[in-house]
């Protein structure tokens, strides 16, 4: 039996993750902060695929909720080999730069980008090692943790992809002395509901400007996340983030990062 628990996976690329894995073979826990209707909705998904899938509702913000989610999942399924760190995200930004940016929007950046994957981490890491389990952790980070989106007013967003790269590397160079593969995943533009905010006009500027003609859809994440899963496949592959964004971040892209629009 495989297990995998997917952070944040009630919609977007979490969700598409929760069904690859599914499809994949797996067992599957689908958290969710609060989207329980649609973190049911995929679990449900999942399970057409003769597979287990539970729901975990819990802010991984919070380290104890975080650590008491992983706990629940190893109680539901004897074990953890997988775990997606997909939660995050900078959609509330509130107006200005740097400079009028209140202090408590950067510390909820910082703490959903960055610290619920470490808390989340730490749990299923502890787990994996007391039971002997040889398994795989991945960070679902962001082309922004090495390309600014200063214009977006992300900066906060940027600096913790950043650190969860960072957070990769060297998580990796520990856990794998225990047979823990640990990498990471930068997605660029990802069409997902969370795009519902823009305009056609908006999205095809953006497309227009990705050298592969458009943006991705979740399952070009999904299916790298289930290779980076599989030992067999993936074992020399080591503390690296991937980046999965179809020629965005190079080849002249990066103006399209910093469009007052975007």
């Amino acid at each position: 039996m495989k297990t995998v628990l997917i952070t944040g996976a009630s919609r977007g690329i979490g969700a598409g993750c929760a069904l690859a894995f599914a499809r994949d073979g797996y067992h599957v826990g689908v958290n969710h902060r609060s989207s329980a209707d649609g973190a049911e909705s995929i679990a449900r998904q999942c399970r057409e695929f003769g597979r287990e899938a539970e729901v975990f509702a819990a802010d991984v913000s919070d380290s104890t909720a975080a650590r008491a989610m992983v706990d629940s999942f190893v109680d539901r399924f004897g074990r953890i080999d997988v775990l997606v760190n997909n939660a995050g995200g900078a959609l509330r930004m509130p107006a200005g730069g740097f400079v009028e940016m209140p202090v408590d929007y950067w510390d909820s950046q910082i703490a959903l980008n960055l610290s619920a994957a470490a808390y989340c981490a730490q749990a299923a890491a502890r787990s994996m090692v007391a039971q002997g389990i040889e398994g795989a952790i991945i960070n679902i980070s962001s082309i922004h943790g090495d390309v600014t989106w200063v214009r977006r007013k992300a900066l906060p967003y940027s600096a913790a992809k950043g650190g969860l790269n960072m957070m990769t590397k060297s998580l990796a160079v520990e856990l794998i002395a225990h047979g823990i593969n640990v990498n990471g995943i930068a997605p660029g533009l990802i069409h997902t509901k969370a795009l519902d905010r823009y305009s056609e006009r908006d999205l095809n500027g953006f497309n227009r400007k990705i050298p592969f003609g458009g943006g991705g859809t979740p399952a070009d994440i999904a299916e790298l996340a289930v290779f980076l899963a599989d030992k067999s496949k993936s074992r020399f592959i080591v503390g690296q983030t991937i980046t999965v964004d179809g020629g965005q971040s190079i080849d002249g892209s990066i103006d399209s990062m910093l469009d007052d629009s975007f």
